[in-house]
């Protein structure tokens, strides 16, 4: 079943900015980790990763989650498919586990968050969380980037899935024509 083009076009705008919004939403959590890890006032850091708790549950999970499903939805009903080109299928694999890579870090950034509540200074006891989240966001946009070139370049290669899909679609053209 295809979507209506408004609909698909509502459904690829839903996508684009949820990622969008994912990718961005990831460099400012980057730059308060880097603030977080190097500033030297103690004030600085505490806010840092106060707001890094409130930026991982208000922004990035949220937007990741819809990322994925509009992504889910966008490709079941359009042309693409959900399974018939290797990149449409890696760029849900890659997705899915960046998701769950995201939802086990949030344990490290709440931890950091209630430390910040609680403490004026951050000791070397919280140094392998700070330095964390500075090595997980860079992956992060790292792996963003990635998703991004994979949408922009849909290198080639259609999987055994959208080849049957492909030839059942032609022998229907075939039989429609030849049927008239």
């Amino acid at each position: 079943m295809m979507m209506s083009p408004s609909l698909r076009k509502a459904a690829l705008i839903a996508h684009v900015m949820s990622s969008i919004g994912w990718f961005g939403a990831v460099v400012v959590f980057l730059a308060l980790a880097l603030a977080g890890m190097f500033s030297q006032d103690p004030e600085l850091v505490r806010a840092a990763y106060l707001v890094m708790g409130v930026i991982t549950w208000g922004v990035i999970v949220p937007l990741a989650l819809i990322a994925v499903l509009t992504g889910v939805v966008s490709s079941l009903f359009t042309r693409w498919g959900l399974f018939r080109y290797y990149w449409v299928l890696l760029k849900l694999v890659i997705t899915l586990l960046a998701t769950l890579v995201l939802l086990v870090h949030t344990q490290p950034i709440t931890l950091l968050t209630r430390a910040a509540a609680q403490i004026a200074t951050f000791g070397p006891d919280l140094a392998g969380a700070r330095h964390e989240m500075v090595i997980a966001s860079a992956a992060a946009l790292g792996v963003l980037l990635a998703l991004t070139v994979l949408s922009v370049y849909k290198p080639r290669g259609i999987t055994s899935y959208g080849q049957r899909k492909q030839d059942e679609q032609r022998q229907e053209v075939a039989a429609g024509v030849t049927a008239d």
